[in-house]
C-alpha cells in the first residue's frame, strides 16, 4: 500500500511539473496576449551573494515569441570577463503546441570580442543565442549560471523589458548572510516582498503576475523612470582586489577618489612646466584653463578602455601623456591634472550621458549608475563644464549629451552631486534664411544659410571635415526632399561659451513646384516640416517633452513672371498653447514672396489628460507646415 502511495505521489509531482512546464501557446490567458510582441511566461531570477567575490546568478527564462517583431526578447547575450564566469548554459525550443523541437547549450553560442567598434583595450567577450525559428509563435526556454567574482554591481531586476513584452509571471530572489548590510531601491513595487531568514541566509523574493503588453505612447517618459525596478547594493564590496564601503554618494565619491584617481594624477616633471609657460601670459584662471583645454584638444584623441578595473579607473595621467589618447576618464583624468599644474582646482564627474535627459538618482547610491565622465571647474562662482573626448566641441559648451542633469562630483572631500548647465528652448536655436527663384519648369535654386545654437548647435557638425561628396550625400539625408541637389558648401563654427554652426548652401530642387495646365502648387514650407503624432484615448503616461527648441526659418521665392500675383492671397496662422507657440505668415512683394515660420517647442513634463491638447497642437502645426499655394498662370 506504501509502495502504490509513493508510486501515485511520484507520478502527480510528474504531472504537475509537467503542466508547470506546457508551453502550449494556447495556455497564455489571452490579456497577455493583447498588444504583445512576446510573452514571458516564467522567469526565475535567483541572486546568492555567498561571499563578497562569490556572487552567483542563476536565471530560468521562457519566452513565447508571437511574430517577428518579439524576436529580440528570444535572444540571450551574456558579458563575461576575468571577474564574470559562465557556470553553464542550455536551453530548449518549443513550438505553438508546446512541443520540444530543439534543444541547445553553451556550444551553440556565438562567442566573441565585446569591442564596440571604438574600443581599443577591451578583455570583455559576449557570448549570444538566437533560436534559428522562421514559425510563429515559439516559445524558448534558457537556463544558465554566472558565477561573478565582485558585488560592487549587483544584477538588478526589471521584470518588464518593454512596453510590447506581457509577463505570465516573474520572480527576483536574493540572497545573502544575515549580517550582510545592502540598501534596496524599488520602483513601482507596491507588495511586500517574501523574507525568510534563518542562522544561515536571508532570502528575499519579489514577485509580479499578469502584466499586460500596452501600446507605445508617443512622447513618453524613458521606460526606465516608471517601470517596475528593483536595485540591490551591498554597502560592504569588493571590486578587482579593491575593497570599500559606502551607503551614500559622499562616501562613493571619496572612494573613487581616493582609490581609484588619487594616484593616477602625477605628471612628467616636464610636462608641469610646460603647462606653467604655456599660460604664464594669461591674466585669469579661465583664461589659463582655456589654452590648456586646446592643448588637450589638440594633442590627445578619444579612445575607450575596457580592461580590468579600467571600466571605473583611468590610466594614469602621465600614460596619456606618453601615448596621447585615453577613454573619457583618462583624458578628464589627464586635463584634471594639467589644470593642477597651474593650480586651477577641477572635479571629476560622473555622469549619465546621452540625449535623453538622466540623472544620478540623489536618494540612491550605487556604482551601476552613470556611463561617462565630464570635468567641472569652479573658477570662484564662474563654474565652466568640459567635455574632454572631442577635439571640435567649444570649451565651457556642454551639448545635449550631458546638459541638464545631475552628476556626482568626486572630491578629496568625497562625492557632491551637481549640476549641469541647461540648454534653454531660447538657446536651442535654428534660424534659417533662404533666397530662392521659382523657375517657369517649377523647380527652385538659390543660396540658403542656416544657424544651429544650443542643443541644435552639432546638428550638422558631422560635415565638417569631410569631401563634398560625402557631405551632399549627409545633406540630402538631413534635408530629405526628392531630387535636390547642392553646390558648394560653407560651414564655420564660432566656438565660444555659447557656440554657433552657420551653414551656407546652394541648393537646387528638380520639380519642386508642379504644374497642371494653368497652375502651379508651390508648397512653402521647403525644409522644416513638423511630423504628425497619432491621436490617442485613454493615455496613460505623462506628455514628456524631453527638450525644448526654437526654429525660426524665412524663405523668400522670387517668382517667374508668368505667375499671376494679383490672385495671391496672403497667410497668417498662429498657435499658442502651454506646449509652446507656432506662427506661419506669408507676405506679398511685386513677384517677392516671403514665407515666414516660427515654432518654439517647450520641455516639460505634462498630465497624460493633457496629451489630447498636445496632439492637437502638435498636428496643426503639420498641417500648417504643409500649406500650398495654387499659383495661377497667365497664358
Amino acid at each position: 500500500m506504501r509502495f502504490l502511495f509513493t508510486v501515485f505521489s511520484l507520478l502527480l509531482v510528474s504531472a504537475i511539473s509537467l503542466a508547470q512546464d506546457n508551453y502550449d501557446v494556447d495556455l497564455i490567458p489571452s490579456g497577455l496576449r493583447n498588444r504583445a510582441n512576446a510573452c514571458i511566461r516564467n522567469e526565475e531570477t535567483t541572486i546568492d551573494m555567498r561571499s563578497y567575490d562569490n556572487v552567483i546568478l542563476n536565471v530560468k527564462k521562457a519566452i513565447t515569441v508571437f511574430n517577428q517583431n518579439g524576436e529580440d526578447e528570444a535572444r540571450l547575450v551574456i558579458y563575461y570577463d576575468k571577474t564574470v564566469s559562465i557556470k553553464g548554459i542550455k536551453g530548449e525550443v518549443y513550438n505553438s503546441v508546446g512541443k520540444l523541437t530543439n534543444k541547445f547549450s553553451q556550444n551553440d553560442f556565438s562567442d566573441m570580442s565585446a569591442a564596440d567598434g571604438f574600443s581599443l583595450f577591451v578583455d570583455s567577450r559576449v557570448k549570444h543565442y538566437l533560436p534559428s525559428v522562421n514559425q510563429y509563435p515559439y516559445t524558448v526556454v534558457y537556463n544558465y549560471e554566472i558565477r561573478n567574482k565582485q558585488n560592487l554591481i549587483i544584477p538588478d531586476w526589471s521584470p518588464k523589458p518593454a512596453a510590447d513584452v506581457s509577463v505570465e509571471k516573474s520572480t527576483y530572489t536574493f540572497i545573502c548572510k544575515p549580517t550582510d548590510q545592502v540598501r534596496i531601491k524599488t520602483q513601482n513595487y507596491s507588495e511586500a516582498p517574501e523574507i525568510f531568514t534563518d542562522d544561515k541566509q536571508k532570502k528575499t523574493t519579489w514577485k509580479v503576475n499578469n502584466i499586460q503588453a500596452v501600446r507605445t505612447e508617443p512622447y513618453s517618459p524613458a521606460h526606465e523612470t516608471y517601470a517596475t525596478h528593483i536595485q540591490i547594493t551591498p554597502q560592504e564590496f569588493y571590486y578587482y582586489n579593491h575593497k570599500g564601503s559606502y551607503s551614500n554618494w559622499k562616501e562613493l565619491g571619496k572612494w573613487i577618489y581616493d582609490d581609484l584617481l588619487s594616484a593616477r594624477k602625477t605628471l612628467p616633471p616636464a610636462t608641469v612646466e610646460m603647462v606653467k609657460n604655456l599660460v604664464k601670459n594669461e591674466k585669469t584662471e579661465k583664461d589659463k584653463a582655456r589654452k590648456i583645454y586646446q592643448y588637450l584638444q589638440d594633442k590627445t584623441r578619444y579612445v575607450s578602455v575596457q580592461i580590468g578595473i579600467g571600466g571605473f579607473q583611468p590610466i594614469a595621467a602621465s600614460e596619456v601623456d606618453r601615448l596621447g589618447y585615453g577613454d573619457c576618464k583618462a583624458l578628464v583624468n589627464y586635463m584634471q591634472s594639467l589644470l593642477g599644474a597651474a593650480d586651477i582646482e577641477a572635479y571629476y564627474c560622473v555622469v549619465s550621458a546621452g540625449s535623453e535627459k538622466k540623472s544620478i538618482d540623489p536618494t540612491y547610491a550605487s556604482m551601476a549608475q552613470g556611463n561617462h565622465v565630464i570635468l567641472c571647474m569652479p573658477l570662484k562662482g564662474d563654474t565652466t563644464w568640459l567635455e574632454c573626448t572631442s577635439q571640435k566641441i567649444p570649451f565651457g559648451f556642454l551639448s545635449d549629451f550631458t546638459d541638464d542633469r545631475l552628476v556626482l562630483a568626486c572630491t578629496a572631500d568625497g562625492g557632491k552631486l551637481l549640476h549641469t548647465p541647461k540648454l534653454t528652448t531660447a538657446e536651442n536655436l535654428q534660424v534659417r534664411k533662404a533666397d530662392l527663384t521659382l523657375h517657369l519648369d517649377g523647380s527652385v535654386s538659390g543660396k540658403m544659410n542656416t544657424v544651429y545654437a544650443g542643443s541644435q548647435y552639432e546638428n550638422q557638425e558631422s560635415l565638417i571635415g569631410k569631401s563634398t561628396t560625402e557631405q551632399h550625400q549627409l545633406l540630402k539625408k538631413a534635408y530629405n526632399i526628392d531630387n535636390i541637389d547642392f553646390g558648394t558648401v560653407s560651414l564655420a563654427q564660432k566656438k565660444d561659451l555659447s557656440p554657433t554652426l552657420t551653414e551656407d548652401i546652394v541648393v537646387n530642387i528638380r520639380n519642386y513646384a508642379p504644374v497642371n495646365g494653368n497652375k502651379m502648387f508651390l508648397q512653402l514650407n521647403a525644409f522644416n516640416i513638423k511630423r504628425s503624432i497619432p491621436e490617442i484615448r485613454n493615455r496613460n503616461l505623462p506628455v514628456y517633452i524631453n527638450r525644448g527648441y526654437t526654429d525660426e526659418d524665412t524663405i523668400v521665392y522670387m517668382l517667374p513672371d508668368n505667375v499671376d500675383t494679383a490672385l495671391i492671397m496672403e497667410q497668417d496662422k498662429k498657435f499658442k498653447s502651454d506646449f509652446g507657440q507656432y506662427v506661419c505668415k506669408t507676405s506679398l512683394e511685386g513677384k517677392k514672396l516671403t514665407y515666414y515660420r516660427k515654432l518654439v517647442l517647450n520641455d516639460g513634463t505634462f498630465p497624460a489628460e493633457k496629451y489630447a491638447d498636445f496632439s492637437k497642437f502638435i498636428n496643426d502645426i503639420n498641417e500648417a507646415d504643409y500649406l500650398k499655394l495654387a499659383l495661377s498662370l497667365k497664358k
